[in-house]
């Protein structure tokens, strides 16, 4: 299932949640639906940060790591 497919299920069971409420099943299924997209939105938030380069450290590198 994409990204864009699983929000609009996840929101898609929230509405009936409000209006007439949900089965067994359904609330499952939204339980299980919530947890993938926790685990994509970790994923891709742990991915930003691993690409996060200081430029403290880099400067840095440059002089043989002595801090002026």
């Amino acid at each position: 299932m994409d990204f864009d497919s699983l929000i609009a299920r996840i929101n898609e069971l929230s509405r009936k949640n409000k209006t007439v409420g949900l089965t067994d099943e359904e609330v499952k299924e939204r339980d299980v639906l919530r947890q993938k997209y926790l685990n994509n939105f970790k994923a891709n938030f742990k991915q930003q940060l691993d690409t996060i380069k200081f430029v403290e450290d880099e400067e840095n590198e440059g002089n043989g790591g002595v801090k002026h």
